[in-house]
């Protein structure tokens, strides 16, 4: 299976971390958060590549000719500077061939079984398959005793149990891309609405760690754990 990288946005939640260069660039430990996530996929035999680029994609496409101690085959298509997510998805349809394919942002990085997420795919028969994950609050959680003792607990960012978002790391049919509509159409609305009302939307469950590079801070708590020894995405 091929595994389709969306690299394109502009990443601005970043700051100067992106003036000059894309998010999917910026490192942890040494190496760009998009080599560690295509060493999650190679970890479970994935190494056949399209990464969607736009905001200074020229820098993506310089890295892989750099890049030679991986065997990778990885192909950098510009996708356009405000291309919205499923038009990336769309303009690299022709490289996709006709089976299923894996899907994931440029800034997330998981201990995710993709080889179980794949097997669940297939069993369940439908067009796309999204991973969730449970999201945790930013924020230290205070609990008041009901018994009127003044007694307080607390749970520092606490897992929200009854709530899964979207992690990423999808399987997707390429029918599926028949959903999408045009260049300016984001993959996480109308598309994949779309396709959970007609029931064709499967939800696989990763309990796991999970961390998105949103900002600076998810940064420095990916490197912290990168530093320590304690980086559970580190699969391979």
């Amino acid at each position: 299976m091929k595994a389709v990288i969306l690299a394109g946005g502009l990443g601005t939640r970043m700051g100067d971390e992106t003036a000059l260069r894309p998010k999917p660039l910026v490192e942890v430990g040494g190496r760009p958060i998009l080599w560690h996530i295509l060493k999650i996929y190679q970890a479970h035999g994935v190494d056949d590549f399209v990464v969607c680029a736009g905001y200074a994609g020229e820098r993506i496409t310089e890295y892989f000719a750099r890049e030679h101690d991986e065997p990778w085959r990885v192909q950098v298509v510009q996708t356009g500077l405000q291309t919205a997510t499923a038009g990336r998805l769309r303009r690299v349809r022709h490289l996709l061939g006709n089976d299923a394919f894996y899907m994931t942002y440029g800034d997330a990085v998981a201990d995710i079984d993709l080889s179980g997420l794949r097997e669940f795919h297939r069993r369940q028969q439908k067009l796309v398959t999204v991973t969730a994950v449970q999201p945790r609050l930013p924020f230290g959680v205070l609990t008041f005793s009901s018994n009127g003792s003044g007694a307080v607990g607390f749970q520092e960012k606490p897992r929200l149990d009854d709530v899964w978002v979207n992690g990423g790391f999808f399987v997707i049919e390429p029918h599926a891309l028949d959903y999408i509509d045009g260049d300016d159409q984001p993959w996480e609305e109308s598309p994949m609405s779309r396709i959970a009302r007609e029931g064709q939307l499967g939800a696989y469950k990763h309990d796991g760690f999970w961390q998105c590079m949103d900002a600076p801070r998810d940064r420095s708590v990916l490197e912290q754990l990168w530093s320590s020894g304690q980086a559970r995405w580190k699969v391979w």
